[in-house]
């Protein structure tokens, strides 16, 4: 064929008889298009020529089918290609004009350097080549019998704010465990049944943590990646919050065996965040991750939270923030049992606990404590939000409590601690010690550490992680100890993560430190995308060494750039003015605020990890419980 098009510009003259195999009357099996035309000399001609193809579904290995987003307007039927090849042939110009539109303000923006407009539009990629899936947000295909039997949720749906949200939460915990029968959509991390009458359902999406990571929506990492969705697919990212608050809620006593010491745990604890929304059978089957246990991270209910009062107050969306409270809240308590001695913070375990899940902590930390006590504030400025003045107050307090231990365990005089448990990294200078810093600025709430701290911990990391790697040309490695050495500790201390280093960029552009940030960041354009880095372009790793060996190619981590661009242009953020009248009466009703604390802390009772490995037992338990509560 290719010799036919050569010698005669056409098929014109191909005979039927010279194909190898010929499709039957009335189907084919491939298409090829030509086009000719004349040129006068000295003068230009454009052909414009469309591709696409029609995948209608998408099934899952566990066999759940789902529809495409696009079916929505093309139908599910796999002749749709012909119309949206049709659709760009007449559109095409449309868009592309209105992608140099959105382009140009930061193509014209002074303050940037050269190559940064170039990273920050090209780390866009994973956003559609992350193994993306966006459905229509329609249940499977199939009959979901099979899974409703391992698993129960509580009804998420919120009445008035103004009540009592702990007595709610568990007077549906008592209606979910007295019933035989559970509706299956309940049962699952299927955020849209969060959406309220009248909201558009836009379907689900997810992308994979990493191609070599395979994981739907890891949420530690989507916790750095998420601003890309923010600012520019923001109904895409409330679907994705609203799928995890969803997951919240939900109780999976499967036992899964953990790699990292060979015994089993259920799969996804209620109250606890999910590591991720799974991958044979997202939304209904969590937590594909099993080398630890993260119903025991000290992260990711934090990073949750963070991230929805972020979205709330980014979209001004009030349906998607009284939906998703309960969930909140439920989060926040959860955490309440790794606050081991009952002064506000939460501790480490002594394992790998959080997103460095090859670098041990022990202890208060820099990073998931920093995070907690981001997250308390979010929580009382999200009550707030939604009129849950009492709750509003609670978590205000416990901010408070949890914000001067922070200080005064790890603040060192320079830079705060990796933690405080005395151990071989506890002095080490880690990069990413003021995450939970970071994202209180983002999102305009009172930073959590003095602004002289911050400017010298970060400070600090600049001259140690940053410049003493490969004259700042790398990225900021993860741990660095205080004689100016790597920290070897682990992979991970020993690393260069690049969506951390974007991530710390933002954090320095945000305390003032524009310059520095800047710098930070190029290291990792010189490794990716510059002519004389490492080749990575369109597949930026996680992290590469101090050899320049990389881990991960192609990952979510990187989007952090957005980060960056969200600290040099803050979107207009959508939030209530606080109403002193009406948190003074709360102030003088202590009846009120101690009858709320004493909620909360019966919701953190019932939501404490089983010791024993038998989960049914652990329902049992919450259930006598909250009988003798009703009693």
């Amino acid at each position: 064929m290719w010799n036919e098009i050569k010698e005669h510009g056409s098929f014109n003259n191909l005979a039927c008889d010279e194909m190898p195999m010929v499709s039957k009357t009335g189907s084919s099996i491939g298409a090829a298009i030509s086009a000719s035309l004349s040129l006068p000399p000295k003068t230009t001609r454009t052909v414009t020529f469309s591709l696409a193809w029609a995948c209608p579904e998408v099934r899952f290995s566990s066999g759940n089918t789902y529809r495409r987003r696009y079916t929505t307007f093309y139908g599910s039927h796999g002749g749709a290609a012909a119309k949206i090849a049709h659709d760009a042939i007449l559109e095409h110009h449309q868009w592309e004009s209105q992608i140099e539109k959105w382009q140009r303000p930061i193509l014209e923006d002074k303050r940037l350097p050269e190559w940064y407009p170039v990273t920050l539009f090209n780390e866009l990629y994973y956003l559609s080549a992350g193994g993306t899936i966006w459905t229509d947000g329609s249940l499977p295909l199939q009959s979901l019998v099979n899974v409703a039997k391992r698993k129960y949720s509580l009804d998420a749906t919120t009445s008035n704010s103004q009540n009592d949200i702990a007595v709610r939460i568990l007077e549906r915990m008592t209606s979910v465990l007295e019933q035989i029968h559970i509706p299956d959509a309940s049962n699952s991390a299927f955020g849209a049944t969060l959406l309220q009458k009248g909201e558009e359902n836009i379907g689900n999406f997810l992308y994979l943590e990493g191609i070599e990571y395979p994981m739907w929506n890891t949420c530690d990492v989507h916790f750095y990646s998420s601003f890309a969705l923010t600012m520019l697919f923001p109904k895409l990212e409330l679907s994705v919050q609203r799928d995890f608050a969803a997951a919240v809620m939900m109780h999976d006593p499967e036992r899964v065996q953990t790699l990292d010491d060979g015994k089993s745990a259920q799969r996804k604890a209620l109250g606890a965040v999910p590591h991720d929304l799974g991958l044979a059978n997202p939304w209904f089957e969590v937590n594909a991750y099993n080398f630890y246990n993260t119903d025991r991270w000290k992260d990711l209910n934090s990073k949750f939270v963070l991230q929805v009062y972020r979205d709330v107050i980014a979209t001004g969306d009030k349906s998607f923030a009284q939906a998703v409270w309960p969930a909140v809240y439920m989060a926040m308590a959860y955490m309440d049992q790794f606050d081991k001695n009952g002064d506000g913070m939460i501790e480490n375990e002594g394992f790998p606990d959080q997103t460095y899940d090859a670098w041990s902590v022990s202890g208060v930390s820099a990073y998931s404590g920093g995070l907690w006590v981001a997250a308390l504030q979010a929580a009382s400025a999200m009550a707030r939000e939604i009129g849950d003045h009492a709750s509003e107050k609670i978590f205000d307090l416990k901010f408070q409590k949890a914000k001067s231990v922070y200080c005064n365990e790890l603040w060192n005089g320079s830079y705060f601690n990796y933690d405080n448990s005395g151990g071989s990294s506890s002095s080490s200078i880690q990069a990413d010690q003021l995450a939970g810093q970071w994202y209180s600025r983002a999102c305009q709430l009172p930073p959590i550490v003095d602004v002289d701290k911050a400017q010298s911990a970060l400070e600090k990391v600049y001259n140690f992680n940053v410049l003493k790697v490969k004259d700042g040309k790398r990225g900021a490695v993860n741990g660095m100890r205080p004689d100016g050495k790597v920290d070897m500790v682990a992979l991970q201390s020993r690393e260069v993560w690049s969506g951390v280093t974007y991530a710390l960029a933002a954090s320095m552009i945000q305390e003032g430190l524009e310059e520095i940030g800047f710098t930070t960041a190029s290291g990792v354009h010189e490794a990716s995308w510059s002519l004389e880095g490492l080749g990575y372009s369109f597949q930026t790793p996680e992290a590469w060494d101090m050899a320049d060996r990389y881990r991960s190619l192609a990952y979510m981590r990187p989007l952090a750039i957005w980060a960056m661009q969200w600290a040099l242009s803050p979107p207009k953020l959508f939030k209530e003015v606080e109403n002193i009248g009406e948190e003074s009466e709360l102030e003088q009703d202590l009846s009120l605020l101690f009858t709320n604390q004493e909620g909360l802390a019966r919701v953190a009772k019932l939501l404490k990890l089983p010791e024993e490995k038998d989960t049914r037992g652990y329902i049992q338990v919450l259930y006598d419980n909250i009988c003798r509560r009703r009693k």
